[in-house]
């Protein structure tokens, strides 16, 4: 039967379909999941679907490496995707207009500090240079991070960790810390999840409706312009 079955998955692992299948089942099962849950605002959908895909892999007995090759058709919609959020922005540019001063302002610290502080407590922890350069781009949007990964020298499978890790603990921490701090502009609150949270932070910002999308697709997106300039070239000033 177990070669029967391994047989079978060397078959289907010659071609992306069971990948893609394998993505789509768990994403619509974690949105299931997620709707019967009362879509709790600490805990982003995608997480539910990433522990439903993980599961599945080990149960299957699928390597990483042999999914990630399955699943890189989906990996090429990342970029189109990512362009289309310019919709959203462009429908809120009156709004984008009138602040443009202090989002200006707050971008650099804060997207400096999110890849600072991961760096840094990698580095008193001890990490190599390989993680630290996977680390620093953890709150850049995939397709550009993916990008800063390899001019540093990193891992793309640890940074696609980091990056879930820190979407998702952006989304929670938003989630239980705006309502006790008495965050209620959805610009704030849509642009804090984006620059913090990138494509996971994003959607949960549209969740609380278009303006809060819109100033996270702003957020996420400066994030990425800024990083993709300021981090290879940081990374060759330190000597890493």
């Amino acid at each position: 039967m177990n070669s029967a079955w391994g047989g079978l998955r060397e078959q289907l692992l010659a071609t992306p379909m069971l990948a893609i299948g394998l993505t789509l089942a768990a994403f619509f099962a974690g949105g299931w999941l997620f709707a019967r849950l009362g879509k709790p605002s600490w805990c982003p959908g995608i997480l539910f679907s990433a522990m439903l895909l993980a599961a599945a892999l080990v149960v299957l007995g699928i390597d990483y490496t042999d999914y990630r090759a399955g699943a890189g058709w989906l990996m090429l919609l990342l970029g189109p995707a990512t362009v289309a959020l310019g919709v959203p922005l462009y429908q809120q540019l009156p709004r984008i207009r009138a602040v443009w001063k202090p989002l200006l302002i707050s971008l650099p610290p804060a997207a400096m500090l999110a890849a600072l502080y991961a760096v840094g407590i990698a580095w008193l922890l001890g990490a190599s240079p390989e993680v630290l350069a996977s680390l620093a781009p953890k709150s850049v949007t995939a397709p550009i991070a993916i990008g800063i990964t390899e001019q540093l020298g990193g891992v793309i499978p640890l940074m696609m960790g980091g990056l879930l890790i820190t979407g998702v603990v952006t989304t929670a921490c938003v989630g239980l810390l705006a309502p006790r701090l008495r965050l209620r502009d959805p610009r704030v609150l849509g642009f804090v999840l984006g620059v913090n949270g990138h494509v996971i932070g994003t959607v949960r910002a549209f969740e609380l409706g278009p303006t809060a999308g819109a100033f996270a697709s702003l957020g996420m997106s400066l994030t990425g312009i800024f990083s993709a300039l300021f981090l290879p070239l940081a990374w060759r000033l330190v000597g890493l």
